[in-house]
């Protein structure tokens, strides 16, 4: 096997476990959120515990990676390729670390679940964990306009983040009571909104990987 159709072979593999360690992220956020929602505990702590191994293919990715770069002078492409593989590792073990942050907020709640205590914050998880999803179907199939037009939907992230905090200050004005639940619940949004700042990284370096041009800047 020559250099290049071997060097082209661990780009593959590299992609491989890129989209494996997406996979295992996506899984993470769309637990989290169940387990928020039904006060599921044994749930919270399967997620928790599996992060580590997001943690662990990250590690070996960032390894692969390296390699790469010392084999051989990469060209232009595959040095896109590793440099967005790089980045998004970064953004995606971020999230999953998020994941497993509202995990564990989710076994705080007793009487009622964060869903109950803010009506947006239900819209809030639906919208940050599509746009995890997407930034990475983005990433699959190569659509730099798919990426674009997920980047756009943040705001609506934003704006939820607002209402959810416009619904705490509500309750607790009504109930002292709901004091405790409300931290938690504004800490599960803050969690969210970050999720969907990591997927926007993803979409910028999706749109990279294509183009060279990362937020209008023209890099490699």
């Amino acid at each position: 096997m020559s250099a290049r159709l071997s060097f082209d072979r661990e780009l593959e593999l590299l992609n491989t476990d890129l989209i494996k360690m997406a996979a295992m992220v996506e899984e993470a956020i769309t637990k989290s959120i169940e387990a928020l929602g039904t006060s599921n505990r044994d749930m919270a702590r399967e997620i928790i515990d599996q992060d580590r191994q997001v943690d662990d293919i990250e590690k070996a990715i960032e390894a692969r990676s390296l390699r790469l770069l010392m084999r051989q002078q990469p060209v232009a492409r595959d040095l896109r390729a590793i440099s967005t593989t790089l980045k998004m590792i970064t953004d995606l073990e971020r999230i999953g670390d998020q994941a497993a942050d509202i995990a564990d907020l989710s076994m705080r709640f007793e009487e009622e679940s964060a869903m109950q205590v803010s009506e947006h914050l239900e819209a809030m998880a639906s919208i940050a964990s599509a746009m995890v999803h997407e930034s990475v179907e983005s990433y699959i199939h190569n659509d730099p306009a798919h990426a674009g037009a997920i980047i756009k939907r943040d705001d609506e992230v934003d704006a939820l983040f607002v209402s959810v905090k416009n619904d705490l200050i509500e309750k607790i004005s009504q109930n002292q009571d709901l004091a405790d639940d409300a931290i938690d619940t504004l800490m599960v949004a803050k969690y969210l909104e970050r999720i969907a700042d990591h997927a926007v990284n993803v979409c910028e370096w999706v749109i990279f990987y294509s183009t060279g041009l990362h937020k209008k800047t023209q890099i490699l």
